[in-house]
């Protein structure tokens, strides 16, 4: 799973789209959230799985896409430095967090009604049902921290 909303085997994962780029998703999410929780990429990273490099260019892409950053380098100290998300940062956190939970409440019997016409129609498979290592429409494997397959 991606970080979306997921009932009944069905997932609707909120995606804020600028251009062609995502803008903030279930996983600049949990990443903007493990930031904030542990003052530091590293430590976020090393919780998520993620490649060190891979997580350096999220948060250098969502800092791109808004009018100011949203995680910001905390210089010295006694542990070194580390990071922060910045007052945008936690608004916009909390803004997504906030629509995520309207589609949770609200989208709920219309994500249901939306997966089981497409699983009668054959055009989506449970995860269950997917093999080992199975690719999403964009070649990447399904439920990686980069994917933004969005499962019905």
């Amino acid at each position: 799973m991606t970080g979306g909303i997921r009932r009944s085997g069905v997932e609707l994962a909120l995606q804020v789209v600028r251009g062609r780029a995502v803008a903030i998703g279930p996983v600049q999410a949990i990443l903007l959230e493990e930031i904030r929780d542990n003052g530091s990429i590293a430590a976020a990273q090393r919780r998520l799985g993620a490649s060190y490099s891979h997580v350096w260019k999220l948060v250098a892409a969502m800092n791109a896409m808004f009018s100011s950053p949203l995680v910001e380098p905390v210089r010295g100290g006694s542990k070194g430095g580390g990071a922060r998300l910045t007052h945008e940062g936690r608004t916009v956190l909390d803004a997504f967090r906030r629509l995520e939970a309207i589609l949770w409440v609200h989208g709920d019997a219309d994500i249901r009604v939306i997966g089981q016409a497409a699983r009668e129609a054959g055009l989506i498979r449970l995860e269950s049902e997917r093999a080992p290592g199975a690719r999403d429409g964009r070649g990447r494997e399904s439920g990686c921290l980069n994917s933004t397959r969005q499962e019905m």
